[in-house]
């Protein structure tokens, strides 16, 4: 059976954990619970990412796999899912990393009031992380909404991830003012099944 190293309220785990769902596997793993900091890496599985980061996949044919976009491509190609459409694969790809840079700032925001005393904190630097965010956000609303119709890949997962993340740890900065078109999109993505089992805090 495979194990993933994972902790509710990340979101790159969320993604694998969406994935599985998505694509039938979740009764394949076993769910093993994570938490650390690059300050105390904790109960994170160092053997399996020497970079201690998680999400986190062992599995019985080949040795860990680490980084959501790797264990995420992993899981589609073992379960045949098609998140990842030959058509669109660029594009599909590009939300993707797009979303996980979104992802990459907010916890990054999280960690400058978490993990530094009071007095290191940079608010300038937080501030930086969340122009990252808003550009992003921007360019999805301006130039990405007709590629979260159709099927499901997985930008959209990486996508709706993302987006939850923001109103789970930053709720009161407000991502949906002004992008009607992207606040519709979450919307209703956030009732899929797989979605809300996943949802941080829930």
């Amino acid at each position: 059976m495979m194990q993933l190293y994972d902790n509710p309220a990340s979101p790159f785990c969320r993604k694998v954990r969406v994935v599985l769902i998505e694509t039938g596997q979740i009764d394949a793993v076993e769910v093993l619970p994570a938490a650390g900091t690059a300050l105390d890496p904790g109960q994170m599985p160092l053997a399996e990412n020497p970079l201690g980061k998680i999400p986190v996949l062992t599995r019985p044919e080949g040795p860990a796999l680490y980084d959501s976009r790797v264990i995420c491509r992993y899981l589609d190609a073992r379960a045949g899912g098609g998140l990842y459409p030959e058509s669109r694969l660029w594009e599909v790809l590009t939300l993707e990393a797009t979303a996980d840079g979104i992802m990459d700032a907010a916890v990054l925001m999280v960690y400058e009031t978490r993990c530094r005393p009071e007095a290191e904190r940079s608010a300038p630097w937080i501030e930086g992380q969340w122009d990252r965010v808003t550009r992003a956000l921007d360019a999805i609303e301006a130039r990405w909404i007709s590629q979260l119709a159709g099927p499901l890949t997985m930008g959209q997962i990486a996508l709706g991830c993302a987006l939850g993340y923001l109103d789970f740890r930053h709720g009161a900065r407000d991502w949906r003012q002004g992008r009607e078109s992207l606040a519709a999109w979450e919307a209703g993505f956030a009732r899929r099944p797989a979605m809300e089992q996943t949802a941080p805090g829930g």
